[in-house]
This record gives structure tokens, sequence and C-alpha cells, in this order.
């Protein structure tokens, strides 16, 4: 025999080995052919949309490609006090040639989501234009000034230049209630115009306080469920998913009847004496209606959870904790709900994703008081048009929920999150 160990080949004469690889290589090749559609649909439902939205929130070529010779103007001013003449007459150049193609009306709706009023002052200058009323012999600064005095103040030269970079991250800025100022240092907008915060807070308060009430009440029902006998248990689970087949819409009109001042509810608080007649609680277009019905609304994605894990749990581990000397309350604490930690991991973290995006629910019931930021992005969808910003809020809602997911796998651990 020789020092040399002898290669195996196989019955047609290939080596052992690279037979193997080659096997090994068309296994890969078929499993990922098998999974190919799946990924197919993930790119263009979940990643596509994604980074389009991103593309959408910090795309600003619009305006720089509409006024390239304002912005090269513009590079030689401080932004302090008023642009001198050469800005003037880029501008003028600029946006007479959008006149004469007439796309001036989509640079006047885009400078209006930075400062407010630059739609009526452009209109008044392409106006002008058409009418040949500008002598471009004269001072173009002082007759464009003329035309209105909201062009003789600085902060509208300045929000142009803002708009200068083809790329900008200042939709990010303007959802947290800032901005970047002429000088690019970022400042904060004034007090009584910083909504943005306030909906972001509102909408985690909510949020938070739906998950709890939804746990203080699905816990004792899914305990129900997980220990009566089976028809009982399986009368109680329909109960728990009828609302599943009912419209959202249906159930969150069905509680804008019952909340109403003059509904079910009140009519009730009325009859056992709670409330005077006169005296009515307020309960719809408030947190107290957003509250309630998203409550309700949600409350099976909290049960569901629960249940599949309490199903598991051995009746005769509550038995051996009694019988150790531990009170029903003793024994419940130390051995039953340590073992119900990972449906209930699985049913707040349900619950709180869901809510913290809910969006039809609140604009029916939530009115002022009650609205979320999800509604906030409708609202620049459908009203404003502004895309870019709902998709800049829209992918900070996406990131916040992917921060409380991290910091819940940091505290709790993704891996003890069980859904049955």
């Amino acid at each position: 025999m020789s020092s040399e160990t002898k290669q195996i080949l196989t019955t047609d004469g290939i080596p052992l080995e690279v037979s193997l690889k080659k096997a090994e290589k068309k296994n890969k090749i078929k499993a990922f052919l098998l999974v190919a559609p799946l990924l197919l649909f993930l790119f263009i439902t979940y990643v596509f949309p994604i980074g389009e939205m991103f593309t959408r929130s910090v795309d600003d070529r619009m305006v720089t490609n509409m006024l390239p010779k304002t912005f090269k103007a513009m590079e030689s001013w401080d932004g302090k006090e008023l642009p001198p003449e050469e800005v003037f007459t880029a501008f003028y150049s600029d946006f007479k040639f959008l006149v004469e193609n007439e796309t001036q009306g989509k640079l006047g709706q885009r400078l209006n989501k930075e400062k407010n009023g630059f739609n009526t002052i452009t209109k008044k200058l392409m106006r002008l234009i058409k009418r040949n009323k500008i002598d471009e012999s004269q001072s173009i600064k002082e007759q464009i000034m003329k035309i209105h005095k909201r062009w003789a103040n600085v902060e509208y030269w300045q929000a142009i230049k803002r708009t200068a970079p083809p790329y900008t991250m200042a939709k990010y800025l303007k959802g947290m209630d800032m901005y970047f100022a002429a000088d690019g240092s970022i400042a904060q907008v004034d007090e009584d115009r910083r909504i943005h915060r306030i909906l972001w807070l509102r909408t985690l308060e909510i949020a938070l306080f739906v998950t709890i009430f939804c746990f203080l009440m699905g816990y004792p029902i899914a305990h129900l469920l997980a220990t009566l006998p089976m028809k009982y248990s399986n009368l109680l689970m329909i109960c728990v998913l009828l609302p599943f087949w009912t419209s959202l819409l249906v159930r969150t009109a069905s509680w804008m009847i019952l909340l109403q001042t003059q509904g079910v509810v009140n009519d009730f608080f009325v009859l056992i004496g709670l409330v005077a007649d006169d005296n009515r609680p307020t309960m719809m277009y408030n947190k107290v209606g957003t509250y309630v019905a998203m409550t309700q609304i949600l409350l099976p994605f909290m049960v569901l959870p629960l249940y599949s894990v309490m199903k598991t749990i051995s009746p005769s581990l509550m038995r051996a904790g009694k019988s150790l000397g531990g009170t029903p309350f003793v024994a419940f604490w130390k051995v039953y709900f340590p073992l119900t930690i990972p449906g209930i991991g699985a049913g707040c973290l349900l619950v709180f994703i869901l809510a913290i995006g809910y969006y039809i629910t609140p604009a029916l019931v939530g009115g002022a008081s009650g609205t979320l930021i999800s509604n906030q992005i409708a609202y620049h969808m459908k009203a404003t048009l502004d895309w870019s910003f709902a998709s800049a809020m829209g992918l900070m809602l996406l990131s916040g929920v992917l921060v409380i997911y991290w910091i819940y796998n940091k505290l709790v651990g993704v891996d003890n999150i069980k859904l049955g």
C-alpha cells in the first residue's frame, strides 16, 4: 500500500469530493429557486417601496433643476441680507423660462411648502412676465420687490437658498419641528408651530396605554379560555374571534354611536345615576374614544398569544405550588405568571406595533386631541400633496418601531416570544 491515500472515485470516474461539491451546489441552486418567488415578492412589496420612500424623502432636485442660474448666483451670497442684483436677475431669468414652458406652478407649490406665501407672489410675478411688464433694461431687483412686499423679505430668499442641495434631510428635521437656518445650522420652529413632537409623544402614549389596557383585559380572558372545559372554551373563543368577522370601519362606527353624548353608554350612566343628564361626559373626538375603540379592536391580538402559551401550562403546576404551602396568589405569581411571560411579550409587542401605526380609528373617533402621527402622514399624502414629507415621517415611524423592537430584544429577548 502506497504512502499516499488512494483517491476515491465514483462509478463514472469523477473524484468523490468533486462529485459531492457539485451535488451540494446543485442542491443550493434548487433551494434558492424554491424561495426565489418569495424573495421577489418581499422585494417588490417591502424593500422597493421603502427604498422609494427614502429616495423621495431626501430628493430635492426639482428646485435645483428649475433654478440653476439662481443657485449659481447665490453661491457668493451670505444669506443675511437681501441678495444682490445678480441673484434677482438670475431668478428672473430662470422663472421666465419656466413661465414660457408653463411649469412655474410646480415651483410655486414646492417653495410654498418651504415658506408660506410663495405661491401667491410667484403667481403675481408670472402674470407680469406674461404681460411683458418687466423692463429688462431696468433694475430687476427693484421691479420684483415692487410686485409684492414679500419679495423684499429676506426670509423668502433664504427659503430658496435652503432648497439648493439636490439631496437634503430637511424633511426629517421638519418632522421633529426643526429646520436648517440660513447659516446652515439647525434651529427649532416657533413654539406655537411645534406640532410634530406633540404628535410623536401622543402616538407613543396612546400605543402604550392601549397595550396596557389590552393586557389587563386580555390576561384574565386568556386564562379563562385555557382553564375552562372545552365546550365552554370554544364558545368563548368564538366570542373573541367574532370581531374579526366584522369590518374594522363598522366596528369603529359602532363605537361612535355608543360613545356619543346622547349614545347608549351615556344613557346608561344617566340611568344608574352615575352622571346627571345635563352633565354627560364627552367620550367622542378625544383620547377617551381612541382608547376605548382601539382597546376593543386590538384586544384579540393580546388574547390569542396569551392563550396559546397558557394552554401549554399544566394545571398540576399550580396544585404543586399550593401543596408546598403557597397561597393561591403566591402560587400564581411564583409559578404560573413567569411561565406566561413569552405570551405576554408576544402579545404586548404585537399590540404596541399595531397601535403605533393605527390610522382609521383615531381618524374617526380621535378628534384633534386623539390624532396620531399616522393621521398626519395621511393628511400630507392627500391634502397638501407633500409626499416627500409624508415619506420622511413614514420612515421615521418605521425606524421608531425597529428601535422599540431592538430595545425589547435587549431587555427581554425575542427568543422568549412565543405564539404557541
